[in-house]
């Protein structure tokens, strides 16, 4: 049996690798000349099942408000006049509700955890070396207003079973003595020691050419223009620049470019691309960067070490689809790493970046089997892609092997929404 996987980015790759296990011939298509050059690219880099969660929640609204008045606020939001921003920002203030978020919140908490296993399983299969770090994360807060929401944050993690503690700035700086020489107001932290970070699109590149070098084939530079049917109810391959492709299902783990395609055949997904930035930085003195992956609470910045890098990313912003790098909003990205860790990279040799989040409204992504015979989703998962990219492939491979995946999908298929 031929499954082709439309999409070479960590949800795409990560699904062919299980296929590949599970006995199917596999190719995988893509528009760009390798893995990993979109949204794989260079975003956080965290590997966080306890962070997991949908953004819509309660007291969003409320807070996203304010920030439309705040310049340097983690939420941008330009109007478009696109309907499909405004159905999707009115699905997202539907989901703020109290209900919907602790089901949204579960959903995302059992499929992170679940992806993190998988991908502890592939790394040691394999062998994989794609600089990773399993030190955990470092949430860190600025004043006493996030520390009191830390409190309440801390009650959500304990009902959800995650491990994970509060800490003094003391603390704080003994899990992370680089924070010691902060330029950057710092009261206090939440310490998640299971997260951990890693170079997603190191890791897709090393898994794709451990997949080539088991047969299985990359169709780069090919743009993938609709999905070929055998009939009305059934895919039987894909259309493309460089002619007709046939298989006898297919993985459609194409991120936000998912949504255009699916619509082609009925398939109508609230996905809509939030820009993110990152700025990337040689190390420049070791002792200077943080060992620990630190997120700070009141920008939203992850920082992450990535072997001899040090990758700050952040910003939500809700506009249109282009990745156009701009340079501000990556260069104070990068400010909060400096002031946090002065001296630990050169700031001035910073490469920017900019990618897009297929966010779905109500936080999980979409993962399984469609109304289409041989057509299954891997897309949609966000800000947690590299998070639950492991997971969401072994579900792919599970479902279309006719087995019973390990964990309740409840919520996460099309079926369930």
């Amino acid at each position: 049996m031929k499954v082709m996987v439309l999409g070479a980015g960590v949800v795409g790759v990560t699904s062919a690798w299980y296929l590949y296990q599970q006995g199917f011939e596999v190719e995988v298509i893509d528009r760009q000349p390798g893995p990993a050059l979109e949204a794989s690219f260079a975003n956080a880099g965290g590997v966080c099942p306890g962070f997991a969660g949908p953004w819509a929640s309660p007291g969003m609204l409320l807070k996203a408000f304010r920030w439309l008045f705040v310049p340097q606020a983690p939420l941008k939001w330009r109007p478009a006049l696109s309907p499909a921003q405004w159905q999707w920002l009115w699905r997202f203030a539907r989901n703020c509700r109290l209900d919907a978020y602790r089901a949204n919140k579960g959903r995302m908490q059992r499929i992170a955890h679940y992806s993190q296993q998988c991908l502890h399983q592939l790394r040691d299969e394999l062998g994989l070396d794609y600089a990773q770090s399993s030190l955990g994360v470092l949430q860190l807060f600025g004043n006493e207003q996030e520390l009191a929401m830390a409190h309440h944050a801390s009650q959500v993690l304990t009902q959800f079973g995650v491990n994970h503690r509060l800490v003094d700035r003391r603390e704080a700086t003994r899990i992370e003595p680089a924070l010691a020489q902060a330029d950057a107001p710092l009261i206090g932290g939440l310490y998640l020691p299971d997260d951990e970070a890693g170079d997603c699109a190191l890791f897709t590149r090393r898994l794709a050419e451990v997949l080539q070098q088991r047969g299985v084939r990359f169709h780069f530079n090919t743009p993938i223009e609709r999905l070929r049917m055998s009939d009305e109810r059934r895919v039987s391959g894909v259309e493309t620049g460089a002619g007709t492709l046939t298989a006898d299902a297919v993985v459609v783990a194409l991120g936000c470019a998912s949504v255009p395609l699916l619509r082609q055949v009925g398939i109508r997904l609230p996905i809509y691309p939030v820009k993110g930035y990152s700025a990337t930085l040689p190390i420049a003195d070791d002792a200077a960067a943080p060992q620990v992956c630190v997120m700070y609470e009141h920008h939203k910045v992850m920082i992450a070490r990535l072997g001899n890098q040090l990758r700050a990313a952040g910003i939500a912003e809700i506009s249109d689809s282009s990745t156009r790098p701009d340079a501000k909003k990556s260069d104070f990205v990068a400010s909060v790493a400096q002031r946090l860790f002065p001296g630990a990279g050169d700031y001035q040799a910073a490469q920017r970046w900019c990618g897009l989040r297929p966010m779905t409204p109500d936080g999980p992504g979409y993962v399984g089997a469609t109304p289409i015979a041989g057509l299954f989703l891997a897309c949609g998962q966000g800000s947690n892609g590299w998070t639950q990219a492991a997971g969401v492939g072994r579900i792919v491979a599970d479902t279309i092997a006719g087995k019973t995946p390990d964990i309740d999908l409840d919520g996460l298929t099309l079926a369930g929404r």
